[in-house]
């Protein structure tokens, strides 16, 4: 017989009753029932229940065990009592008369439980981190984690992609994030960087010949906390494709990413065919430029409705040629209660309030706005918006660049107050037609909104005739359900051209040389056209666990201050480790 096991935890089934086995795992839960014990021993691959009764040769063995104690037990398969079958389990026909029990590893007190699902702090959980991935969600959470990245593997290698592995230490690069600097040892005073992403390498080896590149790649980017992205690091979907037009780039990776979706969406419905929504519908829509599509709710522009009416306030904003007055229906929505609900909602998001009408039966309009601009320019919006009866809209005005982001947030309130979100499906579509270029407010000049290195629509003749403002790249995004899942683009693969973008946005020919040498270089000697895209693993798991937190995905997440509380990172180090690097420490003084 095996030192530890002759079967795992989740193996044993009817087939096995009568045989002498043994088991090897943590003790789950421990349950006394008059005198008897009942062992639920768990290990990677399931449950077992195991029993002890006064009979039993190892009962005193087994009053000693305690909630996560690892032990191995020896004893007899036989069928679990009539009526005490447990469905859920695969086991659960089952149990374990214990025969012997031997004690691998005794357990302290714990700092949180491992049975059960309740809610602990995440300081606790994240320093206890080993405890928590015992957790039966948790654990299933990484499992289901490695399977949606095997599945994206082998979708990727059926559509004639090769993986290829990518340098970590490499040169800092501006890609809209600070470095992480690692300093040389051989080299005082300069440093590597960890990639931000392999963008510039998976580039060259489409300048080496390479066809198609995908990678699972770790990417490190020293940015500040945010909810939809973990500190430090995260991994992505890498790809690029030489000889390609955007639409080829679709072509190969809806389905890749539809298959992982469907393949893991337990019953949910993903979408087919998927739509594609400029960059600036989805801002005019949804107020956003990562809709999710599971509520219905569409935004319109009905400042004509206001534009000279009875309501001053509206009225003498639209005086100004940028100014708009927004709409964001709400089906259903058409009672005091409830906009008296929304606007306290955008009084406490900084708001002075939050304008709407009501619809009462036979169709009249109701509220301060209704009063103020007349039935007749009501009935027009209800009309413009579809709206009947029992429903209700609600107004934001103003400059669109400094409302968009509210709208956008009133947008999903309504939806969700209102129960109009689909919550049984994957709403996935492209968002395409990114502007190439954005004002920077707090430097006061033109920078790049996207990826530096993507294709002008219209190419070198964009970037010379245009305002750069107006200039739209071929950069594309996936969304799914409110969140970016993947973004990509087509490439500038013309020196002259990649030379003329970065000169827009303030960036010298020497210093694009200087900080791209390699890639530019590379151009100088035969660029194929080339684009490809990366995917985010992280969110893409996240979203099919069910979850919102990114923690609840990945083994071991640093906190919201970018600390690994298990290990202890970052910490001090040795100044003798520092002269070597040629380091002194210049900290200021609290």
């Amino acid at each position: 017989m095996h030192r530890y096991r002759t079967h795992t935890c989740g193996a044993l089934r009817d087939s096995d009753i009568d045989q002498t086995v043994r088991l090897s795992g943590w003790c789950h839960r421990i349950r006394d029932h008059g005198g008897v014990l009942f062992i639920d021993l768990r290990d990677h691959y399931g449950l077992t229940q195991c029993v002890a009764d006064p009979d039993s040769p190892a009962f005193t063995d087994a009053e000693k065990l305690r909630s996560e104690w690892v032990v191995r037990i020896d004893g007899r398969v036989r069928r679990r009592p009539e009526g005490t079958d447990n469905p859920d389990l695969p086991t659960g026909a089952v149990e374990v008369f214990i025969t012997e029990i031997e004690v691998l590893g005794p357990a302290g007190e714990l700092p949180l439980p491992v049975f059960g699902e309740q809610d602990y702090p995440e300081d606790v959980r994240l320093r206890y981190r080993f405890l928590d991935l015992r957790r039966e969600k948790l654990h299933q959470n990484i499992m289901t984690r490695g399977a949606i990245v095997d599945s994206m593997r082998r979708r990727m290698k059926e559509q004639g992609f090769f993986e290829f592995q990518t340098p970590i230490l490499t040169a800092s690069s501006p890609e809209g994030a600070r470095d992480f600097l690692v300093p040389s040892r051989i080299h005082p005073g300069k440093f590597y960087a960890l990639p931000q992403a392999p963008q510039q390498y998976k580039q060259l080896l489409m300048m080496s010949g390479f066809d198609r590149y995908f990678q699972i790649a770790p990417c490190f980017r020293d940015e500040d906390p945010r909810a939809d992205r973990l500190p430090g690091e995260f991994y992505q979907l890498d790809v690029e494709m030489s000889f390609i037009t955007q639409e080829d780039v679709f072509a190969a990776m809806e389905p890749v990413i539809t298959g992982v979706f469907e393949e893991f969406a337990k019953g949910k419905r993903v979408t087919k065919g998927w739509p594609r929504i400029a960059f600036a519908d989805s801002m005019r829509k949804y107020g956003t430029d990562k809709p999710d599509l599971r509520n219905p709710i569409e935004m319109q522009d009905v400042s004509e409705h206001f534009r000279g009416s009875g309501f001053k306030v509206f009225a003498r904003m639209l005086e100004e040629e940028r100014n708009q007055v927004w709409a964001i229906p709400g089906p259903g929505g058409g009672s005091r209660a409830f906009c008296d609900r929304m606007n306290s909602w955008a009084q406490g998001e900084g708001q002075p309030g939050l304008g709407y009408i009501m619809w009462r039966e036979g169709g009249e309009g109701a509220g301060p706005l209704a009063n103020n601009i007349g039935p007749e320019r009501t009935e027009a919006i209800r009309a413009a918006l579809g709206l009947k009866a029992g429903d209700a809209a609600f107004f934001v005005a103003g400059d669109p660049a400094k409302f968009v982001k509210f709208a956008g947030l009133a947008r999903t309130r309504v939806g969700e107050e209102l129960n109009l979100v689909d919550k049984d499906q994957f709403a996935l579509a492209w968002v395409v037609d990114f502007p190439m270029y954005e004002y920077n407010e707090d430097d006061k000049k033109v920078d790049f909104s996207h990826n530096p290195f993507s294709m002008p629509q219209g190419g070198m003749d964009a970037l010379t005739s245009q305002d750069p403002l107006t200039i739209k790249a071929f950069q594309y995004d996936i969304t799914c359900n409110g969140y970016e899942i993947a973004s990509g683009g087509i490439r500038n693969h013309r020196p002259e051209a990649m030379v003329k973008a970065f000169e827009i946005a303030g960036y010298g020919e020497q210093e694009v040389i200087d900080r791209f040498g390699g890639m530019y270089r590379a151009f100088q000697y035969g660029a194929p056209p080339h684009g490809g895209m990366a995917a985010g693993v992280d969110r893409i798991v996240m979203l099919l666990c069910g979850t919102t937190n990114l923690r609840e995905i990945s083994l071991f997440p640093m906190n919201q201050r970018a600390e690994d509380l298990l290990m202890g990172a970052p910490s001090q180090v040795s100044p003798k480790q520092l002269r070597e690097l040629h380091i002194r420490l210049n900290l200021q003084q609290d």
